[in-house]
């Protein structure tokens, strides 16, 4: 009978989660998609200014070779190629950590919502069971749980959470940076 309330319990807690999970994943998905636009805007601009640079630095490479001999003039271009691919491999290092920024601003700000106190508990469940029994868990400094357990720490901080939904995304971030995209996570 035991097993019965239990179940009972834990799907009379699942049905009450349940409205609260949609308007967390809706109110995610509509800062997701404003978040979206302003990297897209400043990865946009990001990628602008380093293709003009790389451009620059490649026409100046051309012009140093047409004056000097041709192994110097070889290894300023490769030099303005490897500038070039820096200046774009970091503006789109920028994009993603802006991306990562957001997101993280983003679930911080569930610490204020309605909800809050659900996914806290829900958390606080989900690290335990992870954990294993006689975890310790602890609220984290910037929210979520942290569960402790010999040889093993869970961590369920918001900003870990943040961090590992962009890392989820994987190659999918990509249409950050690629002029004309359409794709999104």
């Amino acid at each position: 009978m035991t097993s019965t309330v239990q179940r009972d319990r834990e799907t009379a807690v699942e049905a009450a989660l349940a409205p609260v999970r949609a308007a967390l994943l809706r109110r995610a998905r509509e800062q997701a998609a404003e978040i979206t636009a302003e990297a897209r805007r400043q990865a946009a601009d990001a990628l602008e200014k380093a293709r003009r640079d790389a451009a620059g630095q490649v026409s100046r490479a051309r012009e140093a070779g047409r004056s000097q001999a041709a192994p110097l003039a070889a290894a300023l271009r490769t030099q303005g190629r490897r500038g070039a691919q820096a200046a774009v491999l970091g503006a789109q290092r920028e994009a993603y950590e802006a991306l990562r920024d957001q997101v993280r601003v983003s679930v911080a700000s569930l610490r204020d919502g309605p909800g809050y106190d659900l996914l806290l508990e829900r958390l606080r469940q989900e690290a335990g069971r992870a954990a294993g029994p006689g975890a310790a868990l602890t609220e984290a400094p910037a929210g979520g749980i942290i569960a402790r357990a010999p040889g093993m720490v869970v961590d369920c901080s918001l900003p870990r959470l943040a961090d590992a939904a962009v890392e989820a995304l994987g190659d999918r971030v990509v249409w950050l940076w690629t002029p004309g995209s359409r794709r999104r996570p």
